[in-house]
């Protein structure tokens, strides 16, 4: 629940476990694929129904194309369906009171001879449809999905929400281990966090942590590598 009460998620896990971040991957992909049927004005953007095949999504989202890999896509669709969600939070303008799954429902459309899947279907929940009608949803870098720690990619997706067309964006580690949904400790947080941008491996973004003596005065600065756009925001020029 955000502090001013005015917000609020709750997730209920399936039997399967509650999804995942890598999970994630499958919203994703199948937003951008929504989201470029929007913008080349494509008759099938009107549809909560996206079809693509498991090759492509696995490729994309730089996964392996073993049996394994289809396997476990399968799990991460029966865990994304079966996760509900309830939520008072507006997506589109519209408020989705009851509860409902991340993804509404999936099957197989077409299989291989050894029965791996080939091609899928992927009917999005109302509430994430809503969002992405209206263009709430961001954009993500291709890079994401070479980051194999969930950590880095949540911290990623804050970056991503929060700089905008800023070029630096400074939050206080508790409040960001608060929007990270770690369950760690503030000083695990906290240590993770210095071997990420040691690391220096977030895509689009640089991190820079503050050195107090108090953990709670911390303050993690993310930069935009764009060289240009963080020049004209130091010489007191909007970026663009």
């Amino acid at each position: 629940q955000s502090r001013d009460g005015s917000k609020s998620v709750k997730v209920t896990p399936s039997v399967l476990g509650r999804a995942t971040q890598h999970d994630k991957d499958v919203l994703i992909y199948v937003v951008s694929q929504l989201t470029e049927a929007l913008n080349r004005g494509r008759e099938d953007a009107k549809n909560m129904v996206v079809r693509f095949t498991v090759y492509d999504f696995l490729v994309s989202t730089n996964r392996g194309v073993g049996g394994d890999d289809y396997r476990r896509l399968q799990a991460a669709f029966e865990r994304l369906a079966g996760t509900r969600i309830t939520t008072d939070i507006r997506t589109g303008g519209q408020r989705i009171k009851e509860g409902f799954g991340i993804i509404d429902r999936w099957k197989i459309v077409e299989r291989s001879s050894d029965e791996r899947m080939i091609a899928v279907e992927v009917t999005m929940s109302e509430w994430l449809y809503n969002a992405v009608q209206a263009f709430d949803v961001l954009t993500i870098h291709p890079d994401y999905f070479r980051l194999r720690k969930p950590i880095a990619r949540r911290v990623y997706e804050l970056a991503r929400k929060h700089c905008g067309r800023q070029a630096k964006w400074t939050i206080g580690l508790p409040l960001l281990l608060d929007k990270s949904g770690s369950r760690g400790s503030i000083y695990e947080f906290h240590e993770a966090l210095k071997k990420l941008a040691e690391a220096n491996i977030l895509p689009e973004y640089r991190i820079v942590i503050s050195s107090e003596r108090a953990i709670a005065d911390v303050k993690v600065t993310f930069y935009i590598r764009d060289a240009m756009r963080l020049l004209e925001s130091f010489a007191g020029r909007p970026a663009k």
